[in-house]
């Protein structure tokens, strides 16, 4: 979203880096408390209200509706609203039954797929490698329950990917009105999964006001970040700041939910961070704000 002329002026003297970083604070902050909300909402209730607050958020400040809409502008919009949707359910699912680090580790498969599949490179190998790798440690000392949260994290990877091809082409058109219209359009068709669990919501508005922060810290906090981060960082650096992000989602999972790695998890988030830092992003188009949490 357009910060404010003062605002901007000021972050512009903020390193790249510090809100890169404090982007993914807030973003993995959100899941974290999205994670302790689930002993009183499905996962995917609480997707579905993450979703519906944010949308409303950007299309309400950014004033989309008085944009002049294209049908092509809306198809991608819409095609790129429900892969984010449906990536926040899946990711939401799994990390109830995966530790938040974990998950997120997982996760991180459809960005390091897009790298690959955009230069096939010896780095890219290695980075792919060093993922299964990382991935098959986190998968093969699970129980059953954590196995299928592994496979609907690498769901959620796989949309993550798509959601980044779609992404830079609404980058380029409606941008962070694609954005807000994207996640409304993605809200309605998650909707009859994300409205099961909804009459316990209504029934508690402090449910639903606490979705509503986790829609702000997930999505719309970290998405005015990345508008300011993206346009400073080159390629190479953003990469090797994707890195950090699992391991800042496994700190905020330890301190805010209490959830304690083992070491054969973290070996294998160890893993995943370094396959982020190896792929190879030669001729990538310009990152994409994240989304994954």
């Amino acid at each position: 979203m357009t910060a404010p002329a003062a605002t901007g002026s000021r972050l512009d003297r903020v390193a790249p880096e510090a809100l890169f970083v404090a982007s993914g604070v807030s973003m993995y902050l959100g899941a974290s408390i999205a994670v302790s909300l689930f002993d009183r909402l499905e996962p995917a209730t609480v997707a579905w209200l993450r979703v519906v607050s944010a949308a409303l958020v950007v299309i309400v400040v950014r004033r989309a509706w008085r944009r002049r809409w294209t049908r092509v502008e809306l198809g991608w919009a819409a095609a790129f609203g429900t892969s984010l949707a449906a990536m926040n359910t899946l990711f939401y699912l799994a990390t109830d039954r995966l530790a938040l680090g974990s998950g997120v580790a997982v996760e991180f498969v459809g960005p390091i797929a897009v790298a690959v599949f955009g230069a096939r490179t010896l780095r890219n190998l290695a980075a792919i490698g060093a993922a299964v790798a990382g991935i098959g440690l986190l998968s093969g000392f699970s129980t059953g329950s954590e196995r299928v949260g592994v496979a609907l994290a690498l769901g959620a990877g796989v949309l993550w990917a798509g959601y980044i091809v779609l992404g830079s082409r609404v980058a380029h058109g409606s941008a962070v009105d694609g954005l807000g219209i994207g996640m409304a359009i993605g809200a309605l068709v998650i909707a009859p999964v994300g409205v099961l669990d909804l009459p316990a919501a209504a029934a508690d508005p402090r449910l639903i006001g606490a979705c509503a922060v986790v829609g702000l810290l997930s999505n719309v906090i970290p998405y005015g970040i990345d508008q300011l981060v993206l346009r400073r960082l080159s390629p190479s650096r953003f990469a090797l700041l994707l890195a950090l992000l699992p391991a800042v989602a496994t700190g905020l999972g330890l301190l805010v939910l209490g959830q304690r790695p083992s070491p054969a998890e973290l070996v294998g988030i160890a893993a995943v961070m370094v396959a982020i830092a190896l792929r190879d992003r030669t001729g990538e188009a310009p990152p994409v704000p994240l989304a994954e949490a």
